[in-house]
C-alpha cells in the first residue's frame, strides 16, 4: 500500500511538472508593415503562467543588439457575446511586435524562450525580415493615357476613353463585359484632367457601365509590377457614382494602386471584398480625395491582405454642425436624430493580415476607421486580422468610435492618432481575440459617453501606452490582460461620473505611470475589478467592484498606481476639457493645444519602455502623448495643407 501511494504520489508530482513546463511549438512571422513586424509563438504547457519570451533585434549589418518589448502570454481568455452567441477561448501562445522601425530594412530578430519549470523543443527562434516600402507604380509597364468622353483637346497616345476601356477594352451596351483584356502587370493608366460620371442609365454609356455605374476591376497584378490608376497631373480627376452604390468594384483584384483621385457622390467608393466570398489583395489607395460618400474602402475578406491606405482625405455625409450619436437616452435632446440615421458608415474598414492605415484626415462617418468584426478568427494566421498599423490619422466628428479594433487578433497597432468629436467611444476593442493591441501616443477630445477606450465584449491583451484622453475611462466590462503606463486621463467634472475604472477579469494586469484628473465633486473617481491568483469575473457581481475616492486610497488598497499621478490641466500649455453639457458641441482640432507645460507634474514622470517612448528628454519620459521639446506631430496627409474640419 506504502509503494502503490508512493507512486501515485510521483506519478502526480510529475504530471504538476510536466503541465507547468513549456512546451514550444510553431513560430509565426505575420506580414510586416512599414514600421513594424509582429510574431506568433505556440506553446503547450505554462500552467502557472511563468514562462516569458525575451526579444532583441538590429538591422541587418550592425553589431550592437537592442532590446524590444517581450513577447506577451496569451491563452486561455475567454471572449464572448451571448447575443451573437460568440464564445472564444485563445489558445496557448506568445504574441508580440517590434515597433518603431524603418521601412524597407532588413532586420535580424531573436527570441529566447525561458521557464523556470523547464523547457522542451526549441527554445530559440532567430529570423531575418525585412519591412516594407510604400508601394509604387512599376517603370517597366506601359502607359495608357485616359481620357473623360467630353475631351476635345489633344491627346498622349494611346488613348482611351474612360478607365474600363484602358483596363479591359470593354465595348458599349452588351458588349461591355466582352472583357479583351488590355492592361497587363505593371501598366499604368494615366488619367487626365476632367469629370467621369457614368450615365449608368444610358445603355450606350460612354464610361461603359450599362445599369448600376460600377467599374469591375479584376486583374491580376504582382508586388512588383501592380496595375496602378493614377491622375496625370494636369488637373484634378473627379470620379462621380451620380449616387450610384457601388463606384469600384476591386473585390477580385490584385496589387492595385488608385492615385490622386477624386472619388465622389457613390455609397461605396473602393468595395475590397465580402466576407467568405472574396476580396482583393495588396490594394493601394493614396493621395485620394473622397467626398459624398457613405463607404470609403472596405474589405471584410478573410483572405484580403497588405493594403496601403494612406495619405488620403474622407468625407463622409453625417452632420457637420453637431455631434449626435446613435443610441441612448443621452442622445433625446437631438429630437428627430436621436436615432442616428447611417448616412455615411466607415471610412475605412478592413479585416485580413498586413494592412497599413496611415495619415489619413477622415470627417463626417459613423465610424472612422474599424477592423471587421468578423467573429471567432479562422485558425490560418493568413486569414486573421493581424499584424495591422493604424497611426498619423486625423480623425473629426464621428457618430461612434474614431478607430475600431473590434475584430483584432494579433499584433494591432494603433498609435499617433488624433480624434476630436466622437460620441460613443475613442478606441475601441470590442472585442479583441488575444492580442496584442498596442494602443499609444493617441490623442482623444471630447468623447461625451465617458468611453475614451471602449474595451468590451470581453478584449484580452491590451496594452495602453502614451496617450493623452481628455475625458473618463468608465467601461465596466470586464477585459483580460490589459496593462497601463504613462497614461493622462483628464476628466471634465462630468457629474457623477468617475474618472476611471478598471475591470480586469483575469489576473493578468497592470497599471502605473499614470496621471488622472478627478472630476470635482464626485466621491467614486476609481473603480476597480480584480480576481484572485487562478480565478476569473466574466461576470462580476455588485459586491465584487471596490471604489475609491482618491488615488491614494486606490494604491493602498490595490498595489497599483505606485507611480501614478493625480494631474490638472495646468499641466498643459493651454488646454481646457469639453464642456460636458454641450454634449453635441462640435471642437476642432486646429484650436487645442496637447502640448505639456515645461516643469508641470506629468514631465519626466514616466518609466521607459522599449521601442515606445526611447529617445526621451530630461530624467524620465513625459506622460501622455507628446514629449516636451519634441517635434509636433503632422496628423493626416501631408498634401492637405489647409485645415478641412474647420467650421
Amino acid at each position: 500500500m506504502f509503494h502503490r501511494n508512493l507512486l501515485c504520489f510521483l506519478m502526480s508530482a510529475l504530471g504538476v511538472s510536466a503541465q507547468n513546463s513549456t512546451q514550444a511549438g510553431k513560430f509565426v512571422v505575420e506580414h510586416p508593415t512599414l514600421l513594424n513586424l509582429g510574431f506568433e509563438w505556440a506553446i503547450s504547457g505554462d500552467a502557472n503562467r511563468n514562462a516569458a519570451v525575451s526579444v532583441q533585434f538590429r538591422a541587418a549589418g550592425e553589431s550592437a543588439w537592442r532590446p524590444a518589448l517581450p513577447m506577451v502570454r496569451i491563452g486561455g481568455e475567454r471572449v464572448f457575446r451571448k447575443r451573437e452567441n460568440l464564445d472564444y477561448t485563445v489558445p496557448d501562445g506568445f504574441a508580440g511586435s517590434i515597433l518603431n522601425l524603418q521601412p524597407g530594412t532588413e532586420y535580424e530578430c531573436r527570441f529566447q524562450l525561458t521557464d523556470a519549470d523547464g523547457v522542451t523543443g526549441q527554445s530559440t527562434q532567430s529570423v531575418r525580415v525585412r519591412t516594407r516600402t510604400e508601394p509604387q507604380p512599376s517603370p517597366q509597364g506601359r502607359t495608357l493615357h485616359v481620357y473623360p468622353p467630353d475631351y476635345q483637346g489633344k491627346r498622349m497616345e494611346p488613348s482611351f476613353t474612360s478607365i474600363l476601356e484602358a483596363y479591359c477594352g470593354a465595348g458599349l451596351g452588351d458588349w461591355s463585359v466582352v472583357w479583351e483584356r488590355r492592361a497587363q502587370p505593371g501598366d499604368t493608366l494615366l488619367v487626365h484632367v476632367g469629370l467621369y460620371r457614368p450615365e449608368r442609365l444610358n445603355y450606350v454609356d460612354p464610361m461603359m457601365t450599362p445599369f448600376d455605374g460600377s467599374m469591375s476591376l479584376t486583374l491580376k497584378g504582382t508586388p512588383d509590377k501592380p496595375i496602378t490608376i493614377k491622375s496625370a497631373g494636369d488637373g484634378e480627376v473627379i470620379f462621380d457614382g451620380a449616387g450610384n452604390h457601388r463606384l469600384f468594384d476591386v473585390m477580385s483584384s490584385q496589387y492595385h494602386i488608385f492615385d490622386g483621385l477624386t472619388i465622389r457622390n457613390t455609397d461605396v467608393a473602393i468595395f475590397a471584398g465580402q466576407k467568405e466570398v472574396l476580396g482583393a489583395v495588396g490594394l493601394t489607395v493614396k493621395n485620394c480625395r473622397f467626398e459624398n460618400v457613405g463607404f470609403g474602402v472596405w474589405t471584410e475578406y478573410a483572405g484580403s491582405r497588405d493594403f496601403y491606405i494612406a495619405d488620403n482625405l474622407f468625407l463622409g455625409r453625417d452632420d457637420r454642425f453637431r455631434l449626435i450619436g446613435w443610441t441612448g437616452p443621452m442622445w433625446a435632446s437631438a429630437g428627430p436624430y436621436s436615432s442616428h440615421q447611417l448616412t455615411s458608415y466607415y471610412a475605412i474598414k478592413v479585416y485580413g493580415p498586413g494592412h497599413v492605415i496611415a495619415r489619413n484626415a477622415i470627417a463626417y462617418f459613423h465610424d472612422a476607421i474599424g477592423i471587421s468584426t468578423y467573429g471567432t478568427p479562422e485558425p490560418d494566421p493568413e486569414r486573421q486580422a493581424s499584424s495591422i498599423d493604424i497611426y498619423g490619422n486625423d480623425m473629426h466628428m464621428s457618430n461612434d468610435d474614431f478607430v475600431e479594433t473590434d475584430g483584432g487578433v494579433h499584433n494591432i497597432r494603433v498609435f499617433s492618432n488624433r480624434g476630436v468629436n466622437a460620441a460613443q467611444g475613442g478606441y475601441s476593442s470590442q472585442p479583441v481575440f488575444g492580442g496584442p493591441v498596442y494602443f499609444y501616443r493617441n490623442i482623444l477630445y471630447h468623447v461625451p459617453s465617458g468611453v475614451a477606450f471602449k474595451f468590451s465584449a470581453k478584449p484580452a491583451g491590451l496594452f495602453v501606452y502614451h496617450n493623452t484622453l481628455i475625458g473618463e475611462q468608465t467601461v465596466r466590462d470586464p477585459y483580460s490582460n490589459v496593462h497601463f503606463r504613462n497614461n493622462l486621463f483628464l476628466g471634465r467634472d462630468t457629474p457623477d461620473r468617475g474618472i476611471m475604472a478598471w475591470a480586469n477579469a483575469t489576473d493578468a494586469f497592470s497599471s502605473d505611470y499614470n496621471g488622472f484628473r478627478p472630476n470635482k465633486g464626485v466621491t467614486r473617481q476609481y473603480v476597480w475589478l480584480a480576481p484572485s491568483a487562478g480565478q476569473q469575473i466574466y461576470e462580476p457581481k455588485p459586491a465584487d467592484w471596490k471604489t475609491f475616492a482618491t488615488l491614494a486610497e486606490f494604491r493602498a488598497a490595490t498595489g497599483q498606481e505606485a507611480h501614478g499621478l493625480e494631474v490638472d490641466f495646468d499641466i498643459f500649455e493651454n488646454l481646457v476639457p469639453a464642456d460636458p453639457a454641450k454634449r453635441h458641441a462640435v471642437y476642432h482640432a486646429m484650436d487645442l493645444d496637447f502640448r505639456l507645460r515645461a516643469g508641470s507634474k506629468a514631465v519626466d514622470a514616466g518609466v521607459p519602455i522599449p521601442t515606445i517612448n526611447e529617445g526621451f528628454s530630461g530624467s524620465a519620459p513625459d506622460l501622455g502623448a507628446l514629449e516636451l521639446g519634441a517635434p509636433p506631430p503632422k496628423y493626416g496627409p501631408a498634401w492637405l495643407t489647409w485645415q478641412p474640419f474647420y467650421r
